[in-house]
């Protein structure tokens, strides 16, 4: 059971909803099915950022713009509201989820007219009743209720719908903790924030399988932050459960060497992946018949003992075929007949091991996602699950046990493991594409700065290096490059970045202006800009003086963009438009905004113009003693911990009605057909950065050369 920490450690906002979503349809209801079917034991592995952000929903301390909306009076939403909610409150499977509601599925359809309040009460409804527990479903009036409804919902309804959360998410992790109790499962745990283990010791150990790839450009070896997750979590699950976890499920299967004493240190006995990394290690193939069956039973179902140096843990590996199964094939079958297509397999791959000479009885692992599936089946799976338990339960040849029974007594030694993931039996995920190694970059360099850190407040050095360990996880990795995507990349992107900004924020340092630009290097994140197509001779005096002195400009339209959606303040931006342009030796820039630049800057707020190229380059505007001020800014090399104050060069500087600026082409180093990239920013006084524009990419210009007004010239 796992999802990324989608907390911002500093405004105190989750960005997305699944924790909480997750929590009513998937983490309470698999662990409640088995109270019907005591003999069956299953281990559950659940990652400690996944617990913690559990227990602030249950305890009424963690939002969500989704749970703010769901709850907000229909009558009070406002259009960029409404918006959002026709964007997002359909995110569920459209088969088990949306089309089996009449009500739901007629929404979804009209979602793109006009939508009355009763039709956004209904979709407030809706948008959570989908996710609510089977058996809450099944069995709570409540819940039935309001199914049966359907529609025409009330704000009481919403109550209701409420309180049936609140109770769900209350429940959790007191069900897994008595199902521990009377023995029926085993909890094991995975590194506190689901970092890539290997890759925190060492990010070079990538090379193994691919080493003509390129690095990062800052090699990041920590393998005492590996530890610490490893520690944390722990303790995490001892606090929670009462027990301390003999169990670990490396994120994503990810093992090496380097890993095995950390694993050990931590009290960790057993730890699993999947069967490549096995077959890797020994150095043959698993080959299978065509009815998935595999040739070689005897050296997959069986614990081994790994031992580096003078640690050692136990290992099991999964069946790849039988586990992707229940992940992947199943959800289109009939409950009954997956079930007994899966148990024929288990007693066949049993039969097959006795065959082969397998020593004692076979331990076949079965691991898999625990909540991605049973959106997919029927009942949310639950149909399924029932059948396979009842048939476990009563076979005469099958035996659930947990992890830690099943790996008791190893059978062989390894003095060695292949360095890898349970996908693909290696780390191309998360490091091989240009946007993780840019991404392992930032994060190696906030590393440093944490560990150069001096004379840094205590608590805000403790709440700094939390923010590495989460960034550290695998999912912002996960996300980058071209081999997954979904609609949320960008808050994924921005979260990861948000989290390494704010380890210099605390550090009162100032963050590397590439934390600012999206690491996606598709064209997702580009901003819509129009190139300039003429020089320019405006008239600086802060207002419209003509329509013709900006006609030849570079534009930029500002817009409320889904990266802003999760900003706390949920304010419209102050800006509305940039306009940029030249002359041969000025660099120009324009700023329109909601009311009146006067009003902004006489508010204390300061416009900042933030180059990414020229680097380390700053020219900001603001009021003081009733005049406006405009200065360069460059940072100093030798003095991390600021910019130096650079005067005002030869800038000219106008607010009125509007911002208007030029600044030399000299003053800021640019020469002819040199590149410019910009961002335009508005900050408080402190310093606090309260919108940028645009916000993933900055604008880029190029300075004319001799022949601009030749190739840009119309009749």
């Amino acid at each position: 059971m796992h999802q990324p920490f989608y907390e911002d450690l500093v405004t105190r906002e989750h960005i997305l909803p699944w924790v909480r979503l997750h929590a009513l349809k998937d983490y309470y209801g698999m662990v409640a099915l088995l109270r019907e079917f005591p003999s069956v034991k299953v281990t559950f592995n659940l990652v400690p950022s996944l617990l913690v952000q559990l227990e602030a929903f249950a305890g009424e301390r963690a939002r969500d713009r989704f749970l703010d909306l769901s709850l907000k009076p229909a009558a009070d939403l406002d259009s960029a509201e409404m918006a959002f909610m026709v964007d997002h409150f359909f995110d569920a499977q459209r088969q088990r989820m949306i089309a089996v509601h009449p009500r739901y599925a007629e929404l979804l359809a009209r979602r793109h007219t006009a939508l009355s309040v009763d039709d956004l009460r209904d979709l407030q409804i809706w948008h959570k009743l989908v996710w609510i527990d089977p058996f809450y479903q099944d069995d709570d009036p409540r819940v039935r209720g309001l199914i049966a409804k359907g529609r025409d919902f009330t704000e009481q309804d919403k109550a209701v719908l409420r309180g049936v959360e609140l109770e769900l998410l209350a429940k959790v992790i007191p069900e897994y903790r008595d199902a521990a109790a009377r023995g029926q499962i085993e909890i094991s745990a995975s590194p506190f924030y689901h970092p890539i283990l290997p890759l925190l010791c060492d990010t070079d150990i990538y090379l193994t399988t691919h080493p003509d790839a390129k690095r990062p450009r800052h090699r990041f070896v920590h393998p005492e932050d590996a530890a610490e997750q490893l520690r944390r979590a722990a303790a995490c699950h001892e606090r929670l459960f009462g027990r301390r976890p003999v169990g670990l499920w490396p994120s994503e299967g990810s093992v090496s060497d380097a890993i095995v004493p950390l694993a050990a240190d931590a009290g960790f006995a057993w730890l699993a992946t999947d069967e490549l990394i096995l077959a890797r290690t020994l150095g043959v193939t698993f080959s299978r018949d065509e009815y998935g069956h595999i040739e070689q039973p005897q050296r997959l179902y069986q614990p081994y003992t790994v031992r580096v140096g003078t640690a050692a843990v136990t290992c099991a590996f999964r069946d790849h075929v039988l586990s992707d199964l229940i992940g992947f094939t199943y959800a289109s079958w009939s409950a009954e007949a997956a079930a007994d297509d899966f148990t024929g397999r288990l007693v066949e791959a049993g039969r097959r091991y006795a065959a082969r000479g397998g020593r004692g009885e076979p331990l076949i692992p079965i691991i898999l996602d625990g909540e991605n599936a049973w959106e997919h089946f029927e009942g949310g799976g639950r149909p399924f699950l029932r059948a396979l338990y009842r048939r476990l339960a009563h076979h005469p040849e099958l035996r659930t046990v947990t992890m830690s029974e099943g790996c008791a007594e190893p059978r062989e030694t390894m003095a060695n493991i292949f360095p890898g993931s349970w996908i693909d039996g290696n780390f191309y995920i998360w490091i091989g594409h240009a946007d993780d190694q840019r991404a392992w970059s930032q994060l190696a360099e906030a590393k440093q700065a944490l560990d150069a850190s001096g004379g840094v407040d205590a608590g805000r050095l403790a709440q700094a290096r939390e923010e590495v360990f989460v960034a550290e996880g695998s999912d912002w990795f996960w996300w980058y490059g071209d081999d997954h995507s979904s609609a949320y990349d960008l808050e994924f992107d921005d979260l990861f970045r948000r989290h390494l900004r704010n380890v210099y924020q605390l550090l009162e340092r100032p963050a590397p202006d590439e934390l600012f630009i999206s690491n996606i290097s598709t064209g997702a994140a580009s901003p819509v800009q129009t190139e300039p197509t003429a020089l320019l001779r405006p008239t600086l005096d802060g207002e419209e003086t003509s329509y013709f002195e900006w006609l030849g400009a570079g534009s930029l339209e500002v817009h409320r963009t889904a990266g802003a959606m999760h900003q706390t303040t949920r304010r419209a931006p102050a800006l509305t438009m940039i306009h940029f342009g030249f002359d041969p030796a000025t660099f120009y820039l324009r700023v329109d905004v909601e009311r009146s630049m006067r009003e902004l800057l006489s508010g204390g707020q300061v416009v900042s113009l933030k180059f990414v190229l020229p680097d380390g380059v700053r020219f900001s505007v603001r009021q003081e003693a009733g005049r406006v001020d405009g200065r360069f800014w460059r940072r100093e090399r030798a003095n991390p911990r600021g910019w130096i104050d650079a005067g005002p060069g030869g800038a000219t500087v106008a607010a009125a009605t509007l911002l208007e600026l030029a600044l030399p082409l000299q003053d800021l180093g640019v020469v002819p057909g040199g590149v410019l990239e910009f961002f335009v920013a508005v900050d408080e006084a402190n310093g606090t950065e309260v919108e940028r524009h645009p916000e993933h990419r900055p604008i880029r210009a190029i300075s004319p050369e001799s022949d601009f007004a030749s190739r840009h010239w119309r009749a």
